[in-house]
């Protein structure tokens, strides 16, 4: 990929990584863009060169597949889910494990570091949110409350709070210090698949099998947009670094297409598929 005009998106090459035994369920790249990690069904997690497509490392370890990959802000680390109901958290330099964390009692779905890269949040199949220590590999609390799987965790870019998206259609935003519910989302007809902060922290992003994207403001927990122009699921939704468009990620008619709305100044507007 490379990048045209100002808001628009060129494709020059198209890469394939395509040495994978099962299906890939996730995907991250580093901090810095060199490498890419995908997560796969057949129990491996993969690391690639970003530029040249080379295949750096196959790592086993898990006993189910893994489910989701992501790496710290600070690059150092990258951590996986699965669903042998445990985390890994791996160094980048050495491409080994460090900790196998254990603690939920059903497959893991998703997995977010604090900004500081000091604590981890997971979230899965047992409805619970568990924090962790990340240099020691220890649990530090459990979040209850949600009455379905745990699909999707974000950290706040302060890292005074977390969020939850569930399949039991809400959103939780905790404060992790204290175990505390700040606010509870609710508006989603049916399960929620992806959450995301936007850089300053004020409002959240959400997605899922609704077929449309929500906007929320994190001080008052009220839903601030409603975008319905998604067709199909929308498995994905993030913010652009400087907060000013908001992207979305669906399967339209077989084909996956990228939304992207504009979060401010002007009122936002779907731009053709």
């Amino acid at each position: 990929m490379n990048s045209g005009a100002a808001g628009t998106l060129a494709v020059g090459r198209v890469k394939f990584f395509g040495q994978h035994r099962g299906e890939v369920n996730s995907s991250a790249f580093s901090p810095d863009g060199q490498r890419l990690l995908t997560a796969s069904e057949d129990g491996c997690v993969y690391g690639w060169e970003t530029q040249s497509g080379r295949l750096l490392w196959r790592l086993g370890g898990h006993a189910g597949p893994v489910k989701f990959c992501r790496f710290s802000p600070d690059g150092r680390l990258f951590a996986t889910t699965s669903g042998d109901c445990t985390i890994r958290l791996w160094d980048v330099a050495e491409a080994k494990c460090l900790h196998v964390l254990k603690g939920h009692q059903r497959s893991v779905e998703t997995v977010s570091f604090s900004p500081d890269s000091k604590q981890l949040a997971s979230g899965g199949w047992d409805k619970q949110v568990v924090l962790w220590e990340v240099q020691s590999g220890q649990m530090l609390r459990h979040l209850g409350g949600h009455r379905d799987s745990v699909q999707s965790s974000d950290f706040a870019p302060s890292s005074d709070s977390l969020a939850s998206g569930s399949w039991d259609k809400t959103i939780h935003i905790w404060k992790p210090s204290t175990k505390s519910l700040l606010v509870q989302l609710k508006g989603h007809v049916t399960w929620l698949k992806s959450i995301a902060f936007s850089p300053d922290g004020s409002q959240l992003a959400s997605a899922g099998y609704s077929h449309m994207v929500k906007v929320w403001d994190c001080n008052t927990g009220k839903c601030i947009e409603t975008l319905k122009g998604v067709l199909d699921v929308a498995h994905a939704c993030a913010f652009t670094p400087d907060g000013k468009l908001l992207v979305s990620g669906a399967a339209d008619q077989a084909r996956y297409h990228v939304r992207c709305r504009s979060n401010h100044p002007e009122p936002p507007h779907i731009t053709s598929p």
